[in-house]
């Protein structure tokens, strides 16, 4: 198994973005934001690790999405399937994982974003 570094990850997340904003979506996402998703979520996320959907794969989160965003970040707190309690992010706070959740859906045409809780 390949396993890329803390700088590779966040890389990989701002090069995501980038192409996500260039597509015409807004994805809010500030620094704190990346280097949690860097931390926690990308090494499942990335590669689909586990089952995890991976970022802007719209087939992968399409059943998802349909359940809505606050049953994601009920699954993300609590854990479901091979996800950890929390995805391994112990100082995330309740909008920390919503802005992940928006920052790894944003490109997908039936993004949670405009559900807001």
């Amino acid at each position: 198994m390949v396993t890329a570094g803390k700088g590779v990850i966040l890389a990989m997340g701002v090069f995501m973005l980038a192409g996500a904003q260039a597509s015409g979506v807004s994805a809010p996402v500030n620094e704190r934001t990346m280097a949690l998703w860097a931390r926690s979520c990308a090494l499942c996320h990335i590669d689909g690790n586990a089952g995890a959907p991976r970022v802007g794969q719209a087939k992968e989160w399409g059943p998802r999405l349909a359940q809505g965003r606050e049953t994601l970040l009920k699954h993300t707190v609590e854990g479901l399937n091979s996800m950890p309690p929390l995805g391994y992010c112990m100082a995330c706070e309740r909008d920390d994982f919503l802005a992940m959740i928006d920052f790894m859906t944003a490109s997908l045409a039936a993004a949670p974003a405009g559900d807001k809780p």
